[in-house]
């Protein structure tokens, strides 16, 4: 590894974030893109046999290779709004004409390191959100299907809200019903073949998240919406976001390597992580320690941490921002932090990385009255994941300087 690369590596405990680099990727995938990288390629025909692996490997009709899942959203709706006609497609996103509204369940109108409805603006199009934060109900939907609805977009995703909303297949057959396409984002989700099968129009999975390719977007449906979104990958809106040759090779091989995968042999490394985690930080009485699965139905369990303030002397955000001022950084998985807890992942991580993981948060938890006392002065600010992220940006807003730090 070069020494300046080693300045930025970290220990990722939080899974496959986009802003950590997604995954670790196998020798045999850069391999592959290596190999690609100084060859000339029709990228057309590339993106055919990309198709044949799609396929393949998830059960559907068609598919094509982008350059990531949120843009795989905005070619995906760009493709719904004027098909493949591409006189049209080189005038969006202001031309649409008269149908040009995206139906969104409003607990899905979600964040994922960018906002989804803007995903769907880009292509021209207009977001017409239906029910509440943690409820929406089918009469609302029906109510919204007009002739100017041009689809709709189910998102399966641990950002959503996870009770309240009205269930893919029944979304999928009310939409029909009235002659409206669907669009799936399934970015993190690994079940690809059981979604594909919800007869959704197209679904978007990450090629560099559960698969561990390179950053890229896979869009899975029918013939004639996928060739829809060939026509905007390449001459469209999609030009500004396309993928390259290495890309479309990275994606291909991953595929074929998840199809080839033992994944009881994967489960069973990620328990013995687990377990290394475990191991460590049982028996620190200011924790509490339980096993999880992930709320969206992946096969993986994390050990989530939960941490009581008046016991322990510190938050678990205090704990999961001084793991990030450690050399290397660690990482946990830190979006409900709030409730007073993260999460320890075990995808991509290696025994070793994992008792360094329980060997850091031990170490804080067992620190004298002192060392609190100074990671509580450090990280006074409550943790409120927006207005955080707005600072790390060089924000200065009066309510971001009216906050503790």
């Amino acid at each position: 590894m070069a020494d300046w690369i080693e300045e930025f590596r970290v220990i990722n405990a939080s899974g496959t974030m986009t802003s950590l680099g997604s995954s670790s990727v196998p020798t045999e995938v850069i391999t592959a893109m290596a190999e690609v990288l100084p060859e000339f390629v029709d990228i057309a025909r590339l993106q055919r046999k990309a198709s044949d692996v799609i396929c393949r490997v998830t059960g559907a009709q068609a598919g094509c290779i982008v350059s990531c899942s949120s843009a795989a959203i905005a070619i995906g709706v760009a493709a719904c709004l004027v098909g493949d006609n591409l006189a049209r497609a080189e005038r969006l996103p202001l031309d649409v004409g008269c149908r040009n509204e995206v139906i969104l369940q409003k607990g899905h109108s979600v964040w994922f390191g960018g906002a989804l409805p803007q995903m769907i603006r880009l292509a021209g199009a207009r977001v017409v959100e239906i029910g509440h934060a943690t409820r929406a109900g089918v009469y609302q939907l029906r109510n919204v299907l007009t002739e100017t609805t041009a689809c709709a977009v189910y998102v399966i995703s641990h950002h959503a809200t996870p009770y309240g909303m009205i269930e893919l297949d029944e979304f999928v057959r009310v939409c029909h019903e009235r002659g409206v396409p669907v669009l799936v984002d399934a970015a993190s989700e690994s079940a690809m073949q059981e979604i594909v099968q919800s007869k959704a129009d197209l679904v978007c999975f990450s090629g560099h998240k559960f698969l561990q390719g390179p950053t890229s977007g896979i869009l899975a449906g029918r013939p004639e919406l996928v060739r829809a979104c060939l026509v905007h990958s390449l001459h469209g809106i999609g030009r500004a976001m396309k993928v390259g040759k290495e890309g479309i090779v990275g994606t291909i091989v991953a595929l074929e390597r998840w199809e080839r995968l033992n994944k009881s042999r994967v489960r069973g490394k990620q328990k013995e992580v687990l377990d290394a985690y475990t191991s460590l930080l049982l028996g620190i009485s200011k924790l509490g320690l339980q096993l999880v699965e992930d709320p969206t139905g992946n096969p993986i369990q994390r050990l989530r941490v939960s941490i009581d303030p008046k016991d322990a002397g510190l938050t678990a955000f205090q704990v999961a921002e001084e793991l990030k001022l450690l050399h290397p950084p660690i990482y946990v998985r830190d979006d409900e932090i709030d409730l007073g807890y993260f999460e320890l992942d075990p995808c991509n991580l290696t025994i070793n990385e994992a008792k360094t993981v329980g060997g850091a948060i031990r170490r804080i938890m067992e620190a004298d009255e002192s060392e609190k006392e100074s990671i509580r002065n450090r990280f006074a600010m409550p943790p409120n994941v927006a207005d955080m992220l707005y600072r790390s940006l060089g924000g200065d807003d009066q309510d971001a300087q009216a906050m503790p730090s």
